[in-house]
């Protein structure tokens, strides 16, 4: 199954928000909260799409053949391929009826370790929604990345308790979610935090032996204030366009933050990544991995656990053409000059 029947088999099964696009480039759902859409006018999601796809790579088969490896480590962790499940907080408000957040996330989590990778899992007003996620994850051997929302100290410390306890492959916050039009003015509060605070879950975590991941980054400045705080790795992200409106994509400002950072933390990114080319591009632009979320929750209305799997396959399919089309046998050998410029 290929993406695009995927996205077919769940036009009908999925929505009225998300129209289950054969390509998921943020235009038809622009603007619609709740949704999968975007903030404002609705734009940065596009936006998001097109960077990536006005990236040029450099072809360059004069090499010996090779079959390219498209397995990296991450955080300690091995993965099949430089690709993750990014997080859903409330998937029946967003995406429809016929997952609850609790079968959704079995379905990516249970199918994204089957493939040799890690799905995140997401938070909300609901506080079960954390709770279920963590006792998923624990379930799984801590295959998973619960994220939670930056919210007061009291509500942080309960939610790291869960996470913790789940013995995950590390514990994220997307920082950025303070944004979130349905959690401004709500109980508990969430809201930004300073680099003090973050670097008090760090501590949390790091006493558990456990990885943090900041994400939200988007200057080079908060990716060097964030590795001063001590994170293990940041994700360049803009909530693909649901927290602020007007900002630019992801794939721009990628290879100033992983220059500041370099060497330092673990760089991931999101936000239009939506084929294994576009994979290999974020790679050439400094990233580690990248995050991909709503295909994967079109793949799973769409096919379910094996929609999921066979998404993750055709991913690491294109990776491995792109790498050997470009003279990369490994993900590390994916380098700057594989895209072209003027």
């Amino acid at each position: 199954m290929s993406y695009a029947d995927l996205a077919a088999a769940a036009r009908g099964n999925i929505g009225p928000f998300c129209k289950a696009c054969p390509v998921c480039d943020g235009r038809a759902c622009a603007g619609v909260m709740p949704g999968p859409g975007d903030k404002g006018v609705g734009r940065v999601a596009h936006r998001n799409w097109e960077a990536w796809q006005g990236l040029h790579v450099n072809m360059d088969t004069l090499h010996e053949p090779f079959s390219a490896d498209t397995r990296t480590s991450v955080l300690g962790r091995e993965l099949s391929l430089p690709v993750m499940i990014g997080p859903v907080g409330d998937v029946q408000r967003h995406y429809g009826e016929k997952y609850d957040t609790v079968s959704y996330n079995r379905c990516v989590l249970e199918a994204a370790a089957g493939e040799g990778t890690l799905a995140w899992t997401g938070d909300g007003l609901d506080a079960s929604i954390m709770t279920e996620a963590c006792d998923l994850i624990g379930e799984l051997g801590g295959r998973g990345v619960p994220t939670v929302k930056p919210w007061d100290e009291k509500t942080m410390d309960a939610k790291l308790d869960q996470a913790l306890a789940a013995r995950p492959a590390a514990v994220a916050m997307d920082i950025d979610a303070a944004g979130l039009p349905f959690l401004r003015g709500q109980v508990p509060p969430a809201g930004a935090k300073s680099a003090t605070q973050v670097s008090a879950v760090v501590a949390r975590c790091h006493e558990a032996s456990v990885p943090f991941v900041l994400k939200g980054v988007m200057t080079p400045s908060a990716a060097v204030r964030a590795a001063e705080a001590g994170v293990d790795a940041i994700v360049v992200s803009n909530h693909g366009g649901r927290v602020l409106d007007g900002t630019p994509a992801t794939a721009e400002v990628l290879p100033e933050i992983a220059g500041a950072v370099r060497g330092s933390v673990t760089v991931l990114v999101d936000g239009g990544v939506r084929s294994g080319l576009d994979v290999f591009r974020a790679l050439a632009l400094g990233a580690d991995a990248c995050l991909v979320c709503r295909p994967f929750v079109v793949a799973a209305f769409g096919g379910g656990a094996d929609g999921v799997r066979a998404l993750l396959a055709q991913l690491r399919s294109e990776l491995a053409d792109a790498m050997e089309m470009c003279g990369a046998a490994g993900v590390r050998e994916v380098t700057r000059d594989m895209i072209w410029s003027r």
